[in-house]
């Protein structure tokens, strides 16, 4: 069930974030309460069958202005334990609906080694565009930049491929 994500929602991202990245520099519930707060951004949440159990979230950025708008995606994070269930696939596609009810580009960073995700970004019609070395700390990871064009949300859904990260 995939849904907006709520400021009481903050405790249980941050402490999915410390479980996914913990190498990464995990966003604080601090952090979480900003971006879902922040009127640019659109965050949603992926939960359980029970409709209580936060499962996932994801946040994206709508910005510019109406003609050149673009949008970055923030975060995308499904439990392990719920993951390969489609939740990573859903959320991915709440996201890209914001996008491309704007028909806006989207942006986006993913660590150069995490398959699972960038095979995800490539099935929605991601391009790499470049490489950041160093981008994620403290660990020092590289990660690839990548882009998809502005699309109608029409176009968008007979694209789009499954998958989770």
């Amino acid at each position: 069930m995939i849904g907006p994500l709520a400021p009481a929602d903050a405790a249980r991202c941050a402490e999915l974030e410390a479980m996914i990245f913990p190498d990464e520099s995990p966003w604080p519930v601090e952090a979480f309460t900003a971006e879902i707060a922040s009127p640019h951004n659109r965050y949603f949440a992926a939960r359980d069958t029970d409709g209580q159990t936060l499962i996932g979230y994801a946040g994206i950025s709508l910005l510019g202005r109406i003609g050149t708008f673009e949008c970055e995606i923030h975060t995308i994070a499904v439990d392990p334990v719920h993951r390969g269930a489609g939740h990573g696939a859903a959320l991915m596609a709440a996201m890209l609906e914001v996008a491309d009810s704007h028909r806006a580009e989207v942006f986006l960073e993913v660590r150069t080694d995490n398959d699972v995700a960038i095979d995800m970004y490539r099935r929605n019609g991601f391009e790499q565009m470049g490489l950041r070395k160093r981008y994620y700390q403290p660990s020092g990871a590289d990660a690839y930049t990548m882009r998809r064009p502005p699309r109608s949300s029409g176009e968008a859904s007979s694209r789009q491929g499954g998958g989770d990260s």
